[in-house]
């Protein structure tokens, strides 16, 4: 999972402030459930030193995501009396929290964004007698997304309406777009659902890359929920798998750990090739938990598990701080992927490891 689209959080120094709130629209009176809510978190956050421009800054986003239906969140970031960095989650916060601190908290939205698969979703709908020679239309509506963020943040919606006596014909042509959307978003699969006849027309005459990816689904298929086309049968789909550029690397992992290649595994070693830039995916078992602890500086590789070691590489008033915060923001600060891997998968040492660039004389191994 590439982390680009964290990089406005660390343009700027801190403090932060950190928000997580369920924005949830699915009860009778959701502003005033997202007012109290905010209040809460408005309060804890005075208590936590911040001040009152930055408060009224997060206050004016708290409650915008209007257009979103459904159950969701919002993740807001603010420094300096400016807004940073909002973000829906397609899941509510387990609980909604509020931070003022010296790094953003971010590893919560980075896990929201996993396992940040790529597809395209294709809903084809006939009411009609299953034949071409016959009156009426066929419906076609397709959209790409990664999963599963793209359940509160749908992508642009191509629409078709084809006579159904030309829909043979049609699918040929509309086959060919498909595979252009789909292979500008790097899909990993093409979910297809609707009438049955009309899907398999299509189905058949797309191209040959294409086909080997559609995933047949069944079910209710609306189309104007304002969500993600195919909401509930891609989270089926979805549910316990990795991306395909994610299993990828984790098998140049287990290869180069066989190998004896350029990889690291363990906390130590994994931090000591993080200062270095040498990081080009961090793998984790599962996010670390708060009461993890790393000792940072002001730059995204100053990062030591001890106090001593960051003091002596020259850096003056190092701070202890959370390890899932320093840990991304190194990984944003150097280019650096993540990838989350179940331990029935992939049991790392310590439950993280990493890819690296390079290793020369100085790698820890």
């Amino acid at each position: 999972m590439r982390l680009s689209f964290l990089e406005p959080l660390y343009a700027e120094p801190g403090p932060f402030v950190s928000v997580y709130l369920d924005t949830s629209r699915n009860v009778e009176y959701p502003e005033r459930a997202i007012a109290l809510r905010w209040g809460r978190l408005r309060e804890s956050l005075s208590r936590q030193g911040s001040d009152r421009a930055l408060l009224n800054v997060l206050e004016e986003v708290v409650g915008a995501d209007t257009g979103v239906p459904g159950v969701h969140g919002r993740a807001i970031f603010a420094a300096h009396g400016t807004l940073v960095l909002e973000g829906e989650l397609p899941r509510p916060p387990a609980h909604d929290s509020a931070r003022y601190s010296t790094l953003p908290d971010a590893m919560p939205l980075v896990a929201q964004h996993l396992p940040e698969i790529p597809y395209m979703a294709v809903v084809v709908h006939y009411g009609g007698l299953p034949t071409a020679e016959t009156h009426g239309w066929v419906t076609l509506e397709a959209e790409t997304g990664a999963w599963p963020t793209s359940a509160v943040t749908p992508g642009e919606r191509l629409h078709r309406r084809v006579a159904v006596a030309t829909w043979h014909r049609t699918s040929v042509r509309l086959g060919h777009r498909l595979d252009e959307r789909a292979r500008r978003a790097h899909a990993d699969a093409v979910v297809v659902g609707g009438d049955e006849w009309a899907c398999n027309v299509l189905i058949r005459r797309l191209p040959h890359t294409l086909r080997d990816k559609v995933v047949r689904v069944g079910g209710r298929t609306p189309t104007d929920t304002g969500r993600a086309l195919l909401e509930q049968q891609l989270d089926g789909v979805f549910r316990g798998r990795m991306a395909a550029h994610d299993r990828e690397l984790v098998d140049i992992f287990i290869g180069r750990r066989a190998l004896d290649g350029p990889m690291t595994e363990g906390l130590a070693a994994t931090v000591a090739a993080l200062q270095r830039g040498q990081v080009s995916a961090l793998l984790l078992n599962r996010p670390p938990g708060s009461s993890l602890r790393l000792w940072v500086g002001s730059q995204p590789t100053q990062l030591a598990v001890t106090e001593a070691e960051l003091m002596s590489f020259g850096v003056r008033a190092p701070r202890e701080e959370r390890a899932d915060e320093a840990l991304v923001r190194a990984l944003v600060g150097t280019g650096a992927e993540l990838v989350v891997v179940p331990e029935s998968e992939l049991r790392l040492y310590e439950g993280v490891g990493a890819l690296l660039r390079y290793t020369d004389p100085g790698t820890t191994s």
